[in-house]
């Protein structure tokens, strides 16, 4: 299990001009964040654009990154999509590439019951010989599981554990105190430290693919019980996400990743590109804080 403990980045997909996967700007970025002591990544997931890709696309995402990370970390496959038989076709693809987690997200959209969505990773679970990462994110799926469905789930061998992308922290510490053996990741990244102080063995976030050098610092000092330290380096997280949001976080990271010299592109439609004054915005107000 400590190869699932610590900092895994929610991987950018970086495109070029004509659409296809940039394999040179994801090879540079993987190498960048290993460089930096990150132990994995967290690959194809709703930060990748994973939903705006097709099945194919997906699959050869999974084969780049496997290549470029040459079993020097921990590698976990988001496979959610609504279809479960699309699903399972991720997940084995993820299993034959020696993949070493699968996650997916709770299937959306059609307001299924819980009863249904827990079929749902069963029959994934039943088809894919990896272990499960519950990926818990309300805000987007529209599904609220609640802790006493979350500790049932978590209560199959199978489910590795959870990614918690919820501020309820509550909630966390509940699932965290009933289920101590499995793993859960924070989501959040503008509330890391707060994740960890709920019991979150790591986190899995998006702007880790440009901070994770700091992420790493945040989840050091709080093991060695440096709070003020600790909460110093989180209020620059979070003050990165706020500027962030003032210009899509999305195509933000990726103007991010190309000011600091990885052609990353721009995200799919339906999001539009920036404008040059929210570049210059970036430029001049978040890339400083990077050094902070």
């Amino acid at each position: 299990m400590a190869n699932f403990q610590g900092i895994f980045p929610a991987l950018l997909t970086p495109f070029r001009p004509d659409g296809g996967i940039h394999e040179q700007a994801l090879a540079q970025l993987m190498e960048r964040c290993l460089r930096q002591g990150v132990q994995g990544f967290y690959v194809s997931g709703s930060t990748g654009e994973a939903f705006l890709m097709e099945t194919g696309e997906r699959m050869r995402l999974l084969a780049l990154c496997k290549e470029i990370a040459a079993n020097r970390c921990t590698l976990i496959a988001h496979v959610g999509c609504i279809s479960t038989k699309a699903t399972i076709a991720l997940g084995l693809e993820a299993q034959r590439l020696g993949y070493d987690a699968i996650s997916a997200v709770a299937p959306f959209y059609y307001k299924f019951t819980l009863e249904e969505i827990a079929r749902f990773y069963t029959q994934v679970m039943d088809a894919v010989d990896l272990p499960m990462l519950v990926y818990n994110i309300p805000g987007y799926s529209g599904v609220q599981f609640g802790a006493k469905r979350l500790i049932q789930m978590l209560a199959d061998e199978r489910v590795l554990g959870l990614k918690h992308s919820s501020p309820d922290y509550f909630e966390l510490s509940q699932i965290k105190a009933a289920c101590p053996h499995k793993i859960a990741y924070n989501g959040c990244d503008e509330t890391f430290l707060q994740g960890l102080c709920a019991g979150a063995d790591g986190g899995i976030g998006s702007t880790y693919n440009f901070l994770a050098d700091r992420y790493l610092r945040i989840r050091a000092a709080f093991q060695a019980g440096q709070l003020q330290t600790a909460l110093q380096e989180q209020r620059v997280c979070a003050d990165i996400v706020e500027k962030l949001l003032r210009v899509g976080v999305m195509a933000g990271q990726k103007e991010i990743l190309c000011q600091l010299g990885l052609d990353f592109g721009q995200c799919r439609a339906p999001f539009q590109p920036l404008s040059g004054e929210q570049k210059a915005f970036i430029a001049k107000e978040i890339l400083p804080l990077l050094q902070a």
